[in-house]
């Protein structure tokens, strides 16, 4: 099971790990195998431990989104990395390839968010909706080549479901392969153009300020249009 895993970290309270794109952060209705149950099983595997481990999942990431996920080990420690994300005190940053490059090289996008259930599409409406979320979130253009695609550092200030990609929709800038979100059907890809690739919090128990680093798979597609090591070197 560990070899399943990619775990950048782990200590008695917490267990850091590389979510690849395009699996569920929990189990969901398609059934197939999700990070929480890797966590578990991999917890229990290695430890022994009788009956199911505990283990609390604090953040998530849509199921075509790959990068760093921090899995609790304690429920202590849930509640401690709960209160960070409450307090916008764990910091994620996420690379965005889009299919069209942003007219401001860096700026910061506020709007009003509200998710249709029936068919689990976000939408950006009016403040005085009933049931609008305020969303916000800011991005700087890191480069872009002669397709008219851009790779974007984009930092959430809020924590919205499908937030970036509805947002960089909203300026006509959809995230390369998303065929929820995007307008230009043909670039559509296996993998999303997205990556949480940098988190920051403050450990649980010692409060010593973690962060960590991890690219996607630069060598495919769309990530390989863009050097994306020069971001995660040490």
């Amino acid at each position: 099971m560990e070899e399943k895993l990619n775990i950048l970290f782990e200590d008695n309270h917490i267990i850091v790990v590389v979510k690849p794109q395009n699996i569920p952060s929990q189990a969901d209705e398609s059934g197939d195998k999700d990070m929480l149950t890797l966590v578990k099983e991999y917890i229990k595997e290695k430890y022994e431990k009788p009956g199911e481990a505990y283990v609390g999942l604090v953040h998530r990431l849509d199921r075509p989104t790959g990068g760093i996920m921090v899995f609790a080990k304690t429920s202590k420690a849930a509640g401690r990395l709960s209160e960070q994300i409450r307090e916008n005190k764990m910091q994620k940053t996420y690379y965005a390839i889009t299919t069209h490059i942003p007219q401001a090289k860096q700026d910061t996008l506020l709007n009003y968010l509200k998710k249709d259930e029936k068919n689990n599409i976000v939408k950006i409406v009016t403040m005085a909706d009933t049931g609008a979320k305020k969303a916000e979130l800011s991005y700087k253009v890191l480069q872009t080549n002669d397709d008219d695609n851009a790779l974007l550092e984009v930092k959430l200030i809020t924590g919205r479901g499908h937030q970036i990609r509805v947002q960089l929709s909203g300026i006509n800038c959809p995230l390369w392969g998303d065929n929820k979100y995007g307008r230009d059907k043909t670039k559509m890809s296996k993998n999303l153009g997205l990556w949480a690739g940098r988190l920051e919090f403050l450990h649980p128990v010692t409060k010593v300020k973690m962060t960590f680093a991890c690219p996607p798979q630069v060598d495919e597609e769309p990530w390989n249009k863009f050097y994306m090591e020069k971001y995660f070197l040490r």
